[in-house]
């Protein structure tokens, strides 16, 4: 059966409770000299801010001040704002009554404390596609990296291979929800239970599945999910680490200084230190109280509207994915060919993807990202597999900020550069092509 395709007024309609993001009315210059609303198809890299967040962020400000230090009321306002934050937290990703909750940066901030935490010996398996933040932190000879095969299934017979292989001891599997460069769904609930039976422990990157879908760690059996406010439209500097709290307990501070101590003492030169238990073991320094306010409200917002975000993201997937069929030398990047969240990659053979990206922005007013998206391995096995030379690739990455004007504009402007070319002339600046005088003026907040 062909689903039809609605037209804007009809998707505006059925679409109209998404939580609306500050960028909503957003205009940019155009290297032509005209305004146009800004299309951001980049929400894979950083997700705008929530209304909802701003609203809230400002509602807090009067009362920011030191969390967890101080007498005075704001500060125990403050406080009480900071650590309510792990209750919604802890319940956005479904966790276990006793998982702990460590407020951090952002998800690469988290996989690192996460790292640095592991028992002695402890085996860790991965499959080799992952996002640099859940690739880069395991190194070493007790790390097993498995080539990523070409099926889910497969991939769930391969990480049984490999941890049957894996030496005796604490292990630690490492997957990821969905794919940074595709937006596939990997299988976690069936990775999870590999690992169960394998005696295995497993830490999920959320980073890309938490704006999109619901987490229930518990009843997929994960002991540890990671995700970053930047990505779930709450853009002030929080992330977390969620999950079981004894290898973060026994573990040395991730950061030594205020907050992670009891009680610090000193004998002639030396020092002695009593660190506090975990959260605050791993959080030292003062808190981000308003990052962590920020996305506490991001959680809840989303949460309380889960079956219009789908079908949100869904319909406008389906329709950015036909009209990209339709372009010509267009090749869509695929791990296993399943489903996805509103992630796609392709390339267009014969085109500098870089060029394609500066145009889309100089000549039409759309974001997208190009290159290997901090995911190099995964990047260019793909580009490999659909016979393409280039090393870098054009990605679109939809969110609550999406209409159907920003897709069918990406797809038409798309024809057009593969048909025509770009109507300007570029040339490449420290690496990246831009517009040969370009008069695009800055915000004033830049020029003041």
């Amino acid at each position: 059966m062909t689903l039809a395709l609605p037209s804007q007024r009809q998707f505006a309609q059925d679409h109209a409770q998404v939580p609306p993001v500050v960028s909503d009315t957003l205009t940019v210059p155009l290297a032509t000299g005209e305004q146009i609303q800004y299309a951001n198809l980049d929400h894979a890299a950083s997700a705008p801010c929530l209304r909802s967040v701003q609203d809230a962020v400002d509602e807090l400000l009067p009362w920011y001040a030191s969390v967890h230090r101080g007498a005075g009321f704001a500060s125990q306002v403050s406080t009480k704002v900071y650590e309510r934050a792990r209750d919604v937290l802890r319940e956005f990703v479904g966790a276990r009554t006793r998982d702990t909750v460590v407020f951090t940066r952002n998800s690469t901030d988290s996989l690192n404390l996460l790292a640095r935490s592991l028992p002695k010996a402890t085996s860790v398996v991965l499959f080799d596609t992952e996002h640099h933040a859940a690739l880069l932190p395991w190194r070493g000879p007790s790390v097993r990296r498995v080539q990523t095969p070409p099926s889910a299934g497969d991939a769930v017979i391969a990480l049984d291979n490999a941890l049957a292989a894996a030496p005796t001891g604490p292990r630690l599997v490492v997957i990821t929800g969905a794919s940074n460069v595709t937006g596939e769904l990997w299988p976690v609930e069936e990775l999870a239970e590999v690992a169960r039976r394998h005696g295995a422990r497993v830490a999920l990157d959320a980073a890309q599945l938490a704006p999109h879908r619901p987490i229930d760690i518990k009843s997929w059996n994960v002991d540890y999910v990671v995700l970053s406010g930047h990505k779930l439209y709450a853009p002030f500097g929080a992330g977390v680490l969620i999950g079981r709290a004894d290898w973060l307990q026994a573990a040395e501070p991730y950061l030594a200084g205020g907050g992670a101590t009891k009680q610090v003492v000193s004998w002639g030169d030396r020092l002695g230190v009593a660190w506090s238990a975990v959260p605050e073991r791993h959080e030292a320094g003062s808190p981000n109280v308003v990052g962590v306010h920020a996305l506490a409200v991001a959680c809840k917002t989303i949460s309380a509207q889960w079956a219009d975000i789908e079908a949100h993201e869904l319909a406008l997937l389906h329709r950015l994915r036909k009209g990209l069929r339709d372009v010509p030398g267009l090749s869509e990047l695929s791990i296993f060919d399943g489903p996805r969240v509103g992630v796609v990659s392709f390339t267009i053979a014969g085109h500098d993807a870089g060029l394609i990206a500066a145009a889309l922005s100089a000549e039409y007013g759309i974001g997208v990202r190009d290159g290997a998206f901090c995911a190099h391995i995964a990047t260019r096995r793909l580009l490999g597999k659909v016979g393409s030379t280039e090393q870098r690739a054009l990605r679109a990455s939809l969110g609550l900020g999406s209409t159907i004007e920003h897709v069918d504009r990406l797809v038409n402007a798309l024809r057009t550069l593969v048909t025509e070319g770009p109507a300007l002339n570029y040339r490449l600046e420290d690496g990246r092509w831009v517009p040969e005088n370009d008069i695009r003026p800055l915000p004033s907040f830049l020029t003041d």
